[in-house]
């Protein structure tokens, strides 16, 4: 029974994230991004990870699709707008900068050596600990430095949005 469960999730999963994608309205995508966290979340529930299923839920079906909504409404992106040409110089500076910054991120994580034996989610030590005094553990000792790189990560795109979103002189 669990294993046909999880086949109609894996199917409305795939589905939904194919609907993100191929979606043409914005508001639809969202949407189908929504379904798409919420059975993700459904899949940390099934692997009796429910800290992760919760914050899945909270953060991302909660926070990131109003957030996405809120600035499809504030950029009115369904309005039809012809987009400019994207290939300027500043963009290709700010692609070639996004990939070295990747390319080091990425390659940071891949080499950093787990020391120790924090991570290590039994089911004895998530019963003795909880799981999510476990999973704080492991993120600031074992994975501190891929946890930090995450928040550098999301600095830039925070500076990117800035960017992308500030109006020139000329337009006002």
């Amino acid at each position: 029974m669990q294993l046909i469960f999880f086949y109609i999730l894996a199917i409305v999963a795939v589905g939904s994230a194919l609907g993100v994608i191929f979606n043409r309205n914005v508001v639809h995508s969202a949407l189908s991004l929504l379904v798409n966290f919420c059975t993700v979340a459904i899949f940390y529930f099934m692997l009796n990870a429910q800290f992760l299923g919760v914050v899945q839920i909270l953060v991302y079906a909660g926070a990131v699709v109003v957030l996405i909504l809120f600035v499809v409404m504030l950029l009115g992106a369904e309005l039809g707008e012809q987009v400019p040409a994207w290939v300027t110089p500043q963009t290709l500076l700010m692609v070639g900068l996004s990939l070295i910054l990747l390319t080091v991120i990425g390659s940071a994580v891949f080499e950093y050596p787990v020391q120790g034996t924090h991570g290590n989610l039994t089911t004895a030590a998530v019963l003795q600990y909880g799981q999510v005094e476990l999973i704080g553990a492991a993120l600031f000792t074992d994975y501190l430095l891929p946890f930090e790189l995450a928040g550098v990560l999301l600095l830039v795109g925070i500076v990117g949005v800035i960017w992308l979103g500030r109006k020139t002189s000329s337009s006002q």
